[in-house]
């Protein structure tokens, strides 16, 4: 019986060296420049928040134990969801205030992992404040243009397509999935990254936005982007990208066209980017804010990208104005 012990700990400790040495020994893959490459496919996508659950106070990880009890409650959640309809049961309530959802689970693709990066289980995207919650000023609200627009007396948020939300629209991604900064969402967290000696590509599937970002180069202003400015230049091994020129329309977390976003792309594992960005708008928030995401490699040999086309500028647009239309004639007529 010892003799047997024996050689399952030698074993178990044989395999964990080998493991310890593979990653020691670990290579970073350049290109032909020198730079890492981070060339490939590659994904986001986690349950993990942005802003950190207010139990979890300054807490910023999660033990083993809490991250794997985390991870089943996810995909409990996700099985639930996941359970036929019942074909006999009655429709919602008329309600101004009822909402029934506009996906059911299939389509819903956000991972069940927690964000790992270098062993630590995070407790929320937001790394910085300590308390992992963006630091809005008081009186944030109202401040981009989308809001001031809502805010014109005798303006509805419905009484034209200038008025909704740029993913609503189809001009851009839902959320802040092609970002910047590049957040995940509740699908297609998928993202293709290209490098040349003078430029980094980065395809994001939602919606098939593409950014451009010169290397060494100089801000060009000459007029507002959806997904601003880029350029990019290297620290080292680490591709920082600093972004302006937002257009003004975005209106992610409340910040102006007067945002700034850096990022930062570290290559910390052969199928690993540790992606940290830093948000600074002194309009809205009392200070700037830093997060970071794990993207992770997705299996060269089995995924590739499709074009999302977001049903080719939105077949429920019509009805959303439509039924905004048909609401202001009902409340006419009373």
């Amino acid at each position: 019986m010892s003799r047997n012990l024996m050689i399952i700990g030698s074993c178990i400790f044989s395999f964990c060296s080998t493991l310890s040495l593979a990653a020691d020994n670990w290579v970073m893959p350049r290109t032909a420049n020198g730079k890492p490459d981070l060339q490939g496919i590659w994904t986001n996508a986690t349950q993990t928040p942005l802003q950190r659950p207010t139990e979890f106070g300054n807490t910023g990880f999660l033990t083993l134990d809490q991250k794997e009890g985390q991870e089943a409650q996810w995909r409990q959640r996700i099985s639930d969801r996941a359970q036929p309809s019942d074909p006999d049961r009655p429709a919602p309530p008329a309600s101004n205030n009822n909402n029934p959802g506009g996906y059911n689970n299939f389509w819903v693709d956000r991972g069940t992992n927690v964000i790992e990066i270098n062993g630590e289980y995070r407790t929320s995207i937001i790394v910085d404040p300590e308390n992992g919650r963006i630091p809005y000023h008081e009186d944030w609200r109202g401040k981009n243009l989308l809001a001031q627009m809502r805010a014109i007396p005798g303006v509805n948020n419905f009484d034209g397509p200038e008025l909704r939300p740029l993913g609503e629209r189809c001009l851009l991604a839902f959320g802040s999935s092609s970002g910047p900064p590049m957040m995940p969402v509740l699908y297609n967290n998928n993202y293709q990254i290209v490098q040349t000696e003078d430029y980094v590509m980065i395809m994001v599937e939602m919606v098939h936005d593409t950014r451009i970002i010169r290397i060494d180069g100089e801000h060009r202003i000459d007029f507002a982007k959806w997904m601003g400015d880029s350029i990019g230049y290297w620290e080292g091994d680490t591709l920082v990208v600093e972004t302006i020129g937002l257009h003004p329309m975005q209106s992610r977390w409340g910040f102006t066209g007067n945002v700034k976003v850096t990022e930062r792309f570290d290559l910390i594992e052969q199928d690993k980017v540790r992606y940290h960005f830093t948000v600074e708008d002194d309009e809205v928030y009392t200070r700037p804010w830093s997060g970071e995401v794990a993207m992770n490699r997705r299996p060269e040999d089995s995924d590739q990208i499709y074009e999302y086309a977001c049903h080719e500028g939105n077949y429920a647009f019509p009805g959303i104005l439509g039924g905004a239309r048909r609401l202001e004639a009902e409340n006419a007529s009373k």
